[in-house]
């Protein structure tokens, strides 16, 4: 086990954790935040690409060029939606709720990539389902509340995040500063029609270090140590590491803001944690059925 790789996922996992709470502290709307935070970690990112020489040994592959678009278009508005479900509720509902993604990347997978559903994935699949009920049906279903509206985006957050996770499978050439670049620069394009840049003069100096720090900290940071260390870990070890980043949401959300939460979506967050919990079970699963028919089919080469 590669010590320093394991701490720096905590650290990235621990940072991202608390990026709904900076977020609020930014005094900016979700695309605007989104917009200027493309900047700053653009920025800090192509330096990065630079400084290490990755430039240098880039194979630009036209195929894989229009999955890093789409996968940038998909990222941003996974961005724009998370941030928006922050504004109208709380943290940890809209935290949790958007780590239904692994689960939507595991029901997918069952499609595209033809994997087998397994006990496990139709477990995760069902008490993910029940948690999110519970959660969505604590208040009442009135459509017109901030907080309803705030769950329905956290939902379509998580469905753009699984959508990333699923087009950033078919990257595999380009390097990874390459990649996180070209994405940045893809969201500016994307966003900058709807940009009201007025927003921008209404925050003060506090507020402007919050909105750096969520560029190049929370992103071109972040990114980095997950993206470098993920490369020497084990998939059950970066899997199990998917729980640091919720857990410090919820953990400063009730610490610092103060938040307090009805007993039925106390019960739907545990759902989903214990859903999230199954569907690493299913992709372990699944990955030790492919090494064992890769094994079963190249005997020689695994000899």
């Amino acid at each position: 086990m590669n010590k320093n790789a394991v701490l720096q996922l905590i650290i990235a996992m621990s940072i991202f954790g608390s990026v709904g709470f900076f977020s609020n502290l930014t005094g900016l709307p979700a695309i605007e935040l989104v917009w200027i935070r493309c900047i700053f970690a653009g920025v800090f990112l192509c330096v990065a690409w630079i400084v290490t020489g990755s430039f240098k040994r880039e194979q630009w592959d036209r195929k894989e060029l229009f999955f890093i678009v789409c996968c940038g278009i998909a990222n941003v508005l996974n961005w724009v939606f998370l941030f928006k479900a922050f504004e109208m509720t709380s943290i940890t509902i809209a935290i949790t709720l958007y780590h239904l993604a692994p689960i939507m990347v595991l029901a997918v997978g069952t499609f595209l990539f033809k994997e087998k559903m397994t006990k496990f994935t139709y477990l995760a699949i069902l008490i993910c389902f029940i948690g999110t009920m519970f959660i969505v049906g604590a208040n009442g279903f009135h459509i017109s509340s901030a907080n309803w509206k705030g769950i329905i985006y956290s939902i379509i957050a998580a469905c753009f995040y699984s959508a990333t996770m699923i087009l950033g499978k078919s990257i595999t050439k380009t390097t990874v500063y390459a990649t996180t670049f070209l994405q940045m620069v893809i969201g500016l394009i994307v966003l900058l029609p709807f940009i009201h840049f007025f927003s921008y003069q209404a925050i003060g100096t506090s507020q402007w270090s919050y909105t750096i720090t969520t560029g190049i900290v929370h992103t071109g940071i972040v990114y980095i140590l997950f993206f470098s260390s993920i490369r020497q870990l084990p998939t059950s070890v970066v899997s199990f590491m998917i729980f640091i980043d919720p857990a410090v949401a919820i953990l400063l959300d009730i610490a610092v803001t103060g938040t307090h939460l009805k007993w039925l979506q106390l019960l739907g967050i545990l759902c989903i944690f214990v859903g999230l919990f199954y569907s690493l079970k299913a992709n372990n699963y699944n990955t030790d059925a492919r090494q064992k028919n890769y094994m079963t089919s190249n005997p020689k080469r695994v000899g």
